[in-house]
């Protein structure tokens, strides 16, 4: 089974390093022998002194300048330039915690580091002076403690000096044996793609307190705390146990004052565990995850996971090693999204700077969306938990910003969000419209409420926490809807991140409706209506929305057979550009399908080649394309994409890595598109292997989902389906396609299991 990584020496650097977590604590261990350093961090632990208040007075003026600049005066610079005027603050960052580190003696030899996504144990093995040393260290949903045990092959053989140290300021508190430290995140931070001659600001009183507490448990030997740290001396086996917690009280209010409370929690938390059952616990809770659903292609491959990175590099097929990096998707989202946390952010909990690359928020353009693509699909329903809870959030903070900025009912999201929630389009007035000014990301971020419904069938959930939500954006943009005389445009609109160029050779991004939106509206109305009708509701949101679908902008095609970005077919600024949401009917939409809208498709291909001739991808943008080309039949393509990002674009760890970025969207949406060459439900038909790359003749996964509460089970041999498994969870009647095979009408009952290739031909 393709679920170890394994490396012959510790990481050189914190990218390298392997990753733990319980969504709330997360780790990043090196395993060093020596010095040992484990990085640290806690989810709620941001820049910030609580929710900042959006001060835009002329908001709906300014919308009305827009707007005639674009239906009167057809000036998208200068209405681009206007929308400036409807910025807020810049969003606030994740921040480290600390480091525990750990000091030992001797020079190792016969060294072996492995993380094992089966178990969520990173082990290190190694031999000094003829004596077997085992390290082992995971991060506890159960008991909300990082563990770190080491167990030496000869009595009284391990000596070792433990400490935390942190990039914030912090003070050392010592009682009962526990050794901890206290400190503040910064109260005020700039992002760092801003200058500032003081962009890291401390003050008394004001920012996230943190406290961060351990204790030794040892096996022979001594255990000495003092302000110094934890010293261990002659010990057969030491287990270092970690709690930590911080003074955040909640995105509406500022956080609590005294970080002390914060470190009393940590040792309220040391308190409560069971030393000797924490690994039982944690292993079982975590398999309980992981064990739902899995990927093999092809035989395992044993070797370290670096070099067979750098062979496919070289231009060697591994399919295993696209196996085990799917494996590696599903494993980060339990260890970074679990109920009662937040929601994954772009490097998931795991960050080592204060002044992260783009903050390492919630980018809400298509990032958030991506972290989560793979949730429902590979059988992590309760890891899609938080999103919902980051939504709803977003739809109280973004009532007020819709108000504010436009007049307007309902709820809106920009293209940044952080701890506080903040929904305004950010910078002041100084950063680019290109990506601050798009109003749709609310819309996009509900998309995933119905699509969880529609794997899972929780009418509860639909009903209670879904619909409210998704009927916040509906509302929102029947009102920012404007009559041109001949059809309804949403206005501003961006494709995002996109500039076109001007007849003047200036560059703009602000336009009436761009086919991005339209395509959001358009599956908004549409989920606002489908949620009704399960439900039993008829409002008259939805029928305003019916009929406000219907009069929307078509999709237009440029004179070459392209789907238009913007309303006019304006000079790309980048005809490469890494942003493919014009085909978002494509995918992560459902418009857009070979076998039901050709002429769509055929556009939508006629794009993709044309944006991807020469491109060179980066992580989370060549996740998306191996989507859009298996929903093209395109596996050829998509293999090719994979290949590329596997042997370009991760570290040795298989997490991504472009330079000195790490973003997790890439991770995370590698693992949710590839099972789109493998299982597809997003049309009325189920399809079974429907793009199967001939790279992969011989596999087999487990525990996929598709829409309709279905679960498949299915292996092919030789590139031929051999066997094919459906458990229903709620009775029911679907149309499957094996292969390329024409449909077959299947009604189940709920809890039934039934062999599709039973009697197939």
């Amino acid at each position: 089974m393709s679920h170890l990584l394994w490396f012959h020496a510790p990481a050189a650097d914190w990218f390298e390093a392997l990753p733990l977590g319980n969504g709330h604590l997360g780790a990043k261990v090196y395993g060093g022998v020596a010095d040992e350093r484990i990085a640290l961090n806690l989810d709620d632990v941001w820049s910030g002194d609580g929710p900042r208040s959006l001060e835009v007075a002329d908001g709906p003026a300014v919308l009305a300048d827009v707007r005639r600049l674009l239906l009167e005066d057809r000036d998208q610079l200068a209405a681009t330039e206007r929308t400036r005027a409807l910025q807020g603050p810049l969003v606030e960052s994740y921040q480290p915690l600390a480091d525990l580190v750990i000091r030992s003696g001797g020079t190792a030899t016969d060294y072996r580091r492995t993380l094992d996504l089966s178990t969520g144990v990173v082990g290190v093995d190694y031999t000094v002076d003829g004596t077997r040393f085992r390290r082992e260290t995971f991060v506890s949903a159960p008991d909300q403690v990082l563990t770190w045990t080491i167990t030496a092959d000869r009595d009284g053989a391990v000596d070792l000096d433990l400490a935390l140290e942190s990039r914030h300021p912090v003070s050392v508190k010592v009682a009962d044996g526990t050794y901890g430290v206290v400190g503040r995140a910064p109260s005020d931070l700039t992002i760092e793609y801003r200058e500032s001659p003081d962009p890291i600001r401390y003050e008394d009183g004001r920012g996230i307190g943190f406290g961060v507490a351990l204790r030794a448990f040892a096996d022979g030997g001594s255990v000495t705390t003092s302000d110094a740290g934890v010293t261990v001396r002659g010990a057969s086996r030491v287990t270092v146990v970690l709690a930590a917690a911080s003074t955040f009280a909640g995105w509406r209010v500022p956080p609590g004052r005294d970080p002390l409370v914060a470190l009393n929690t940590a040792f309220s938390v040391l308190d409560s565990v069971a030393v000797d059952k924490l690994r039982e616990r944690h292993i079982e809770d975590h398999a309980a995850l992981y064990d739902r659903a899995s990927l093999e292609l092809g035989p395992v491959v044993d070797a370290p996971t670096g070099e067979r990175v750098r062979a496919v590099g070289a231009g060697g097929n591994d399919p295993d090693l696209v196996a085990l990096a799917f494996n590696l998707g599903r494993y980060l989202l339990i260890a970074s999204s679990r109920p009662g946390t937040q929601a994954a952010n772009l490097q998931g909990i795991w960050n080592q700077d204060r002044r992260p690359m783009w903050a390492s928020d919630w980018t809400n353009n298509i990032n958030t969306q991506m972290n989560y693509w793979l949730a429902d699909l590979t059988g992590l329903s309760e890891c899609f938990d938080p999103l919902t809870d980051l939504l709803e959030g977003l739809a109280a903070s973004g009532a007020e910003t819709a108000r504010i900025l436009y007049d307007a009912p309902g709820w809106v999201s920009h293209h940044n969000a952080d701890i506080w929630r903040a929904t305004w389009p950010v910078g002041d007035g100084g950063d680019d419209p290109v990506w601050s000014m798009c109003a749709t990301c609310g819309v996009w971020l509900t998309a995933h409420l119905m699509e969880h419904y529609r794997f899972t069938l929780d009418v509860g959930f639909l009903r209670e926490r879904a619909y409210p939500v998704i009927a916040g954006p509906a509302e929102f943009v029947l009102a920012m809807l404007v009559d041109d005389g001949e059809q309804l445009q949403f206005i501003p609109s961006t494709a995002p991140e996109h500039h076109f160029v001007l007849p003047s050779g200036e560059k703009a991004s602000v336009d009436l409706t761009s086919t991005y939106d339209i395509w959001l509206i358009r599956e908004l109305f549409a989920n606002l209506v489908e949620a009704e009708g399960v439900l039993g509701l008829s409002s008259d949101l939805a029928r305003r929305a019916t009929i406000a679908r219907g009069r929307l902008p078509r999709i237009g095609t440029t004179a070459d057979g392209r789907l238009l970005e913007w309303p006019t077919d304006w000079e790309p600024s980048e005809p490469q550009h890494r942003h493919q949401s014009h085909l978002y009917g494509l995918y992560p939409g459902a418009e857009i399908d070979p076998l039901r809208t050709p002429e769509w498709a055929a556009a939508a291909r006629a794009s993709l080649e044309r944006r991807t001739e020469g491109a060179v991808n980066g992580g989370w943008t060549a996740a998306w394309l191996v989507a859009l080309w298996a929903r093209l039949f395109e596996p050829s393509r998509a293999v090719a994409v994979i290949q590329d990002y596997l042997g370009r674009l991760v570290s040795d760890n298989l997490m991504h890595r472009d330079g000195d970025i790490f973003q997790i969207d890439a991770n995370f949406g590698l693992t949710g598109c590839i099972p789109e060459l493998l299982l597809q439900s997003h049309t009325d038909v189920i399809r079974v292997l429907p793009a199967l790359p001939a790279e992969w003749p011989d596999g087999s996964f487990r525990g996929l989902r598709a829409r309709g509460g279905l679960t498949f089970d299915v292996t092919w041999r030789d590139g031929q389906l051999t066997e094919a498994v459906v458990h229903a969870s709620h009775a029911g009647t679907h149309q499957i396609a094996l292969a390329t095979n024409t449909p077959i009408t299947l009604t189940l009952a709920a809890g039934e299991r039934r062999d599709l290739t039973i009697g197939a031909g």
